[in-house]
């Protein structure tokens, strides 16, 4: 589209009234990056296609990025804050470095963006501290609250991701569909996501939560060829397994021709479920207290009453080239333990625990919550 012919402007001016008006409090912007195209409509030529990691600092690619796109955004927020009370913006946003994100982010921008930077992390602790270091940092530097992202509809799921080698994978191939045909310790994977789970919400900032990750499904890597849906899958000639594993319907109930997703009788789903999809179940899971579901419930409960939780500042705590441990005030320590032996629990009372610490020490892969003095 041509943002510089008024007609097209207006056009989005009515749509954003139009929701807004009717009560919305905001918008999620696909591929926010992209909105505004060079005005020569030059050739990609072979360019890459930037993605966080592997984008060339100043690359002007002709689709992505563009300067002009801020001229939207800022026009958008002045709609935005024309209503009491101000509606919100998340942008979708795929770029290569972090300043170029949080661009996106400044006062006159847009107010939140996925945190695609930290969703590419693997799961070891120095990577980790890294990651949070730089998002936190760079986020202040636009007085921008960070957030925290596991998984979306565009890359494999954390319990799939997480079950894999994590020292072998350094790119984009980790979130997507390459590595189907490595080594997976889907036991490991589900502690990882879980553990995951609670460092996200424990961060300061905001967490968004890819619906599934609640119930801890892994991505379905077994879809028939001919049941696929992803237009990836076509256009690589099936060398490219596609995203649909992570689309697959979500289970409700344990038994069901959909497992609850659609009424008995009803047309079957655009992609096939599992047979053991039952099992992960929101009715399966329901009341069981060591359940992915239930560990969400807590730690959304704790982190919505908890003074320390949400907005606000972090101090780490030396505790060991294996452990990721922070402290928040007032009274708030999180420790996630990385490494392959136990480490002892530290004082204080449990909040929340992704796994079994009650003989007294955190296991490999797991995530605990303290409340501290």
């Amino acid at each position: 589209m041509n943002w510089d012919h008024p007609d097209i402007v207006a056009e989005f001016d009515e749509t954003l009234r139009f929701w807004f008006d009717r009560g919305v409090d905001g918008f999620r912007i696909d591929v926010a990056h992209g909105l505004v195209k060079d005005a020569g409509l030059r050739d990609i030529a072979g360019m890459p296609f930037p993605l966080p990691d592997d984008t060339p600092e100043g690359l002007d690619h002709p689709h992505w990025d563009q300067p002009g796109v801020h001229d939207v955004f800022r026009h958008w927020r002045e709609i935005a804050d024309s209503y009491d009370p101000p509606r919100a913006y998340c942008g979708e946003i795929w770029v290569g470095r972090d300043h170029r994100l949080t661009a996106y982010l400044r006062p006159d921008e847009l107010h939140t963006a996925f945190n695609f930077n930290h969703l590419m992390c693997p799961w070891l602790p120095e990577a980790l501290r890294t990651s949070i270091d730089r998002t936190l940092a760079s986020h202040a530097a636009v007085g921008a609250p960070p957030t925290w992202v596991l998984g979306n509809h565009d890359v494999c799921r954390p319990v799939s991701r997480f079950a894999r080698p994590q020292e072998l994978t350094t790119s984009l191939d980790r979130f997507l569909t390459h590595f189907y045909d490595r080594p997976a310790d889907f036991a490991a994977g589900l502690r990882r996501a879980r553990a995951a789970a609670l460092l996200s919400l424990a961060l300061p900032g905001g967490a968004y939560i890819y619906q599934g990750e609640e119930l801890g499904l892994p991505e379905v890597e077994d879809i028939p060829w001919d049941r696929m849906q992803d237009p990836m899958v076509a256009g690589t000639n099936r060398t490219n397994r596609g995203r649909d594993g992570c689309r697959v319907p979500l289970p409700w109930t344990r038994d069901g021709d959909s497992y609850g997703f659609s009424p008995d009788g009803a047309d079957e789903p655009w992609l096939p479920q599992p047979p053991a999809w039952g099992e992960l179940s929101a009715e399966a899971q329901e009341g069981d207290a060591t359940s992915t579901l239930e560990l969400y419930r807590r730690a959304l409960h704790v982190r919505r009453e908890n003074p320390a939780l949400g907005d606000g500042m972090l101090e780490w705590i030396d505790a060991g080239r294996d452990v990721v441990a922070f402290r928040r005030d007032p009274g708030f320590a999180c420790w996630i333990n990385l490494g392959p032996d136990p480490v002892p629990l530290p004082g204080g009372h449990v909040l929340v625990a992704s796994g079994d610490v009650s003989a007294g020490s955190i296991p490999t892969d797991v995530a605990v919550w303290m409340q501290v003095s």
